[in-house]
């Protein structure tokens, strides 16, 4: 049976923007911190069958943002750097999480770090640079 994010204290997040093409993307708090998730499925892989990196990146980024966003106050913002380290592959059907944290935030920059993982085991590690870009909350 697949497994389904509703009935595991997940919420959708539906939006009508890059992400939620690609979603939709799922959330919920964890110990106050707030996680997210996508169920892969047959448009999110690779032609090996796995889920495609730029998946993963993809997913990557829209994650960390939002906790970036959350620290500066929703002001407009971009990312200016993303590391991604494969750890190993996702698979059609598994439900993929994120987890990050800030690691430094100076005026306009922060520093984010995180990791992917599926079952508790990690797919990716990924490290970010965020740049707010105005005062103007989005």
């Amino acid at each position: 049976m697949p497994f389904d994010p509703a009935s595991a204290g997940w919420e959708a997040k539906r939006r009508k923007d890059f992400p939620d093409t690609n979603g939709p993307i799922w959330e919920k708090l964890e110990n106050g911190a707030r996680i997210f998730g996508f169920l892969a499925d047959a448009r999110h892989a690779n032609d090996r069958g796995v889920v495609h990196g730029g998946m993963l990146m993809t997913f990557a980024d829209h994650s960390l943002g939002e906790l970036m966003l959350d620290a500066v106050e929703r002001k407009l913002c971009a990312t200016i750097q993303l590391n991604t380290h494969f750890l190993r592959a996702a698979q059609v059907g598994e439900f993929v999480e994120c987890r990050g944290t800030i690691t430094r935030q100076t005026g306009r920059m922060v520093f984010m770090h995180g990791f992917l993982s599926v079952n508790g085991a990690n797919v990716a590690a990924v490290d970010g640079i965020w740049t707010v870009l105005r005062n103007q909350a989005r």
